[in-house]
């Protein structure tokens, strides 16, 4: 259980993931929360890890840093999305072993789970099947990540532990229009055509793969939550349970933005996954459940948008 002033370390700190558990974090009273930029620390330069903590000693740390990027960049850049998570994951995992740090969370992703997994996801179906192909390198690279902390509970007594997360969005989000997530992807098209007064807008794919959103605030409360109440080498999965088409989602983010003209669909372009839903039952079982809505969120994710103008040009 952490206490108001530990040391808590949050790598990450100014991704969606990041910031938001630091948000949570000050909302809960915690007090002594250490930080460091890109440019601060370099989480790829191995020694450079070392060396942060060596000094610091962080008590807790919540691993939230990692390269992202949407079915274009996933399938482009595949030893660039490879390499720099699995390097930066293992040196900040094996330097908070190595310093002594009390318990680690690492953060994953729920494209861990096999492409053709059964629906809901349970956690216990990880590696029973093949991945889905468009974002392989960084599943094998969050896998690994997990792993890593699985592996150090079991020979030598650490308390890590992960969390699987479905689909994020909401504040600090990525709104490029090629190298983002699929929701705010969307945010950011339709908000431009509103405002340029186009008559349609072309979505990838047929709209009808099906999937699950999850506010990033959320995620961060189960985050916290789970370092105060979880051990166990079996990720926990981070979600809503609740699941839409891509096409609803389309419908929803157009109604949210004021957008009005037509939706298309290009099917030259690639769908991703059928379906991806999470099994969440073992976080209820252990006390948690969502609180936003995805109408709720999407508004509030909306305004965020537009109060960051920067965060639209990544």
């Amino acid at each position: 259980m952490m206490l108001k002033d530990s040391k808590i370390y949050v790598a990450g700190h100014r991704g969606m993931v990041g910031s938001a558990i630091v948000r949570e974090l000050k909302r809960q009273g915690y007090t002594n929360i250490i930080t460091r930029t890109h440019q601060e620390l370099d989480l790829i330069n191995q020694q450079a890890v070392n060396d942060f903590f060596a000094a610091e000693r962080p008590e807790y740390v919540f691993l939230a840093a990692a390269k992202v990027g949407g079915i274009i960049a996933n399938s482009t850049a595949l030893a660039d999305f490879m390499y720099d998570n699995m390097m930066l994951e293992m040196n900040v995992i094996h330097a908070a072993w190595k310093n002594g740090c009390k318990k680690l969370e690492f953060l994953g992703s729920s494209c861990i789970y096999p492409r053709m997994a059964p629906q809901p996801m349970p956690e216990s179906c990880l590696l029973t099947s093949e991945l889905e192909k468009t974002n392989e390198a960084y599943a094998l690279a969050k896998i690994s990540g997990l792993k890593y902390c699985e592996y150090l509970n079991r020979q030598y007594g650490t308390d890590y532990i992960s969390v699987m997360p479905t689909n994020l969005y909401g504040p600090n989000d990525n709104y490029h229009p090629e190298h983002s997530h699929v929701l705010p992807a969307l945010i950011r098209r339709f908000h431009e055509a509103k405002e340029s007064g186009v008559e349609s807008v072309t979505c990838w794919g047929d709209g009808s793969p099906f999937r699950e959103f999850l506010y990033v605030d959320d995620l961060a409360n189960l985050c916290v939550f789970l370092m105060n109440n979880y051990s166990g080498s079996e990720t926990v999965n981070a979600g809503t349970g609740k699941e839409l088409t891509i096409k609803e989602l389309t419908e929803l983010v157009a109604e949210t933005v004021g957008y009005e003209g037509e939706i298309k669909w290009d099917t030259s372009r690639p769908n991703g996954t059928p379906r991806k839903l999470l099994d969440v039952s073992k976080a209820t079982k252990l006390g948690w459940t969502y609180q936003t809505e995805l109408a709720d969120g999407i508004r509030l994710a909306y305004e965020d948008f537009l109060s960051n103008p920067l965060r639209a040009e990544r």
